[in-house]
């Protein structure tokens, strides 16, 4: 079911954007000061960050028929929390416009040298709804081969390679905090994985 907005009661306009200041236009994140109409016809500003969206993959090694398949998982430096986090592979796209299918494919690729011989939708998430459109697609693949790893300038990532039912540990214990990899993980060991891993 998609998020959208309430019908307008009878009388009121709908509630959206009036109109938009931009802020900071960077190579990331474009920051605005919203004037927003409220569901209760009420007016006011909101900070909001756009974002490209990203998409973000479960690679699994073996067969995800298997009662509890091994998995590739990033451990990766982030500035903003001030150290290491154990995250998914993911990323931007590329381009504008680019399938987030092939987004996911790439990044693949790209962070851990494996190829996806097969490629699965799991879910969409808002990543932080109460200022950012951000939107992150997850997916589970799975028949992999070896491809070729690239990092950006500024990527400092290892790969991590461990059973499905030892991620789900870590996030029960607190070793696995991005929200992203939460998501993804649990959503496949829930829903996806015929295995019954649970935490």
């Amino acid at each position: 079911m998609t998020a959208g907005p309430e019908p307008p009661k009878h009388g009121r306009q709908e509630p959206g954007k009036i109109a938009s200041r931009q802020i900071f236009d960077g190579r990331i994140v474009h920051l605005s000061v919203d004037e927003v109409r409220f569901p209760d016809g009420s007016t006011g500003e909101l900070e909001m960050i756009r974002h490209s969206g990203a998409a973000a993959v479960l690679p699994i090694l073996g067969s995800p028929e298997d009662l509890d398949p091994e998995i590739l998982l990033v451990r990766q430096y982030r500035y903003a929390v001030g150290g290491y986090l154990y995250e998914v592979p993911a990323g931007r796209p590329a381009r504008e416009g680019e399938p987030w299918e092939e987004c996911a494919r790439r990044e693949l690729e790209e962070e851990t040298g494996f190829r996806a011989g097969r490629l699965r939708r799991l879910t969409m998430i808002y990543t932080t709804p109460g200022f950012t459109d951000e939107r992150i697609h997850l997916f589970l693949a799975d028949q992999l081969s070896a491809g070729e790893t690239f990092h950006d300038a500024d990527e400092f990532l290892e790969v991590e390679r461990l059973p499905l039912s030892r991620a789900v540990e870590m996030v029960r214990d607190g070793s696995i905090v991005d929200a992203k990899t939460i998501c993804t993980l649990l959503y496949a060991a829930t829903f996806a994985l015929s295995g019954s891993i649970q935490p």
